[in-house]
Formats: structure tokens, sequence, C-alpha cells
């Protein structure tokens, strides 16, 4: 039971609601049409729920976030990073990107030995190609299989059928994150220190993210549409690799969520 509690809690703080983009006056016409929303009644009294905990929880939590010094989040968000390769690289593999999951292992034990447990991020400096992260429900998407029904899920936000499904491959196939030692052996996290991680996550993201969350709820004419279209649409943008084009970055050192450009 108590570690059911620690994975709820670990995917509210990492996915409920850190949605990004705004389409203030944007007509929802670039809905993903490939995602049906096949329980839309329930998805929308879901995402109400979510929206409650994410104002009496998450958000005040991203905002005392803030106001840690700006060194500490640095170093946070590269360890953070830094871990997430973990996931990365199996999915390399999986896609069939050899040479992709070869630089991120690289990268990996470079942050890892002179970043200090990557603490820092010195593989940037020394010229490594910028880090992009996957995860099991895009290399699901890459093998072809489609999306599934669009769904709003309890504590853990949006997703889709496919989405879902990739999901529990990290929280029923053990701990996803591997521990480098000093001595060279290679073993898993505890549960507890793998919480941490998806806990830190998502706090740093919502911290990054509250204007333009704020603004994207306050100018959207259905704040439940503009969510279930940005995130399909983001989805398959990372299923086919693409990382800009109509879409803008609209937070801080990192590529997960994006919105359509209204400039």
């Amino acid at each position: 039971m108590i570690r059911t509690l620690k994975i709820i809690l670990l995917f509210f703080l990492l996915t409920t609601n850190a949605l990004a983009g705004s389409d203030g006056k944007l007509e929802l016409s670039k809905k993903n049409k490939s995602t049906k929303d096949c329980f839309e009644p329930l998805n929308r009294a879901t995402f109400a729920l979510n929206q409650g905990l994410d104002k009496a929880i998450l958000k005040p939590v991203a905002k005392s976030y803030r106001s840690l010094p700006a060194p500490l989040k640095k170093g946070t968000g590269n360890v953070l990073n830094n871990l997430s390769t973990l996931i990365t690289i199996p999915n390399n593999v999986l896609q069939g990107d050899i040479k992709l999951a070869a630089i991120n292992t690289g990268r990996l034990v470079v942050n890892s030995t002179l970043g200090i447990l990557g603490i820092f991020d010195p593989a940037t400096e020394m010229g490594f190609p910028k880090y992009i992260k996957e995860d099991y429900g895009q290399t699901l998407g890459a093998w072809g299989i489609g999306p599934g029904c669009y769904l709003v899920l309890p504590v853990l936000g949006p997703s889709t059928i496919r989405d879902t499904a990739g999901m529990f491959v990290n929280v029923m196939g053990g701990d996803p994150y591997y521990n480098i030692s000093a001595n060279g052996n290679n073993e898993y996290l505890d549960g507890e220190l793998f919480a941490v991680t998806k806990i830190l996550s998502g706090v740093e993201f919502r911290a990054n993210n509250i204007e333009s969350l704020d603004n994207l709820e306050t100018n959207s004419v259905d704040f439940y549409a503009s969510v279930r279209s940005l995130y399909t649409q983001d989805r398959e943008n990372k299923i086919k690799n693409i990382q800009r084009g109509n879409i803008e970055v609209i937070f801080k050192e990192d590529s997960d969520w994006e919105e359509i450009d209204t400039k």
C-alpha cells in the first residue's frame, strides 16, 4: 500500500497539469485528429479534479521551489536530466538508434564522473549533441502503435492508451534507474530515491511554468480542449522527433512540453 501511494504521489507531481501551450484566442482547429476523446465526459470530470489538486498542492510547492538559490536549482535540474538518460538509452536502442544510444551513454558516463553524479553538465560543454528525452510511450509510437483514446488519469494527468501502457513499463517493471557505483557495478536505485527524482522533476517543471500555465488557463476558451490538443500534438511530434516547426518551447531548459506559436 505504501509503495502504491508513493507511485500515485510521484506521478501526480510529475504530470498533473504540467502542460504548456497557450492558444490565447487561437481556435482549437489544430487538434490531433488521430486521437479520439472516447471518454470525454469522464475525462473532463477527472481533469477538474486534477486541477484542484494542482492548485492545492503542486503550485504552492513549485512557488516555494522558485525561492531556492539559482545554483541549487540548476544542479538539481542537471542531476534529474542525468538520471533520465537511463530511461532514454534503452528506448534509443528499442527504436533502433544505436548511435544515439552510444552518445547518451557517453553523456551519462561523463556527467556521472566529471560532473560529480550529474550536478554539473560537462558533456554539453564538451560538445555533446543536445539531449532529447525518450520514453516507452514514444517507442511504442515509433513501432507504429497508434495512440488509442485520449485519457485523463486521476492524479496522473493527461495520457493516451498507448502512453499509459508505456508508463506502466516504468512502474510495473521495477525501478528503472541505475546507480553507477564507484566500483563499476550497476545497482537499482531503491523505490524511495526513484520517487524523489520524479517528485523533483514535477516540481521543477511546474516552477518553470507558473506564468505560462496561468496564462493558458486564463486565455483559453476551453482549457480542457487546449490541453488535450496540445498534449496529443506534442506526443506525436516527439515520436516523429520533431523538435521545432510551428511549435514553440515556452518553458525553461526543457523540451518536454510545447505550444502553438501564436506570434
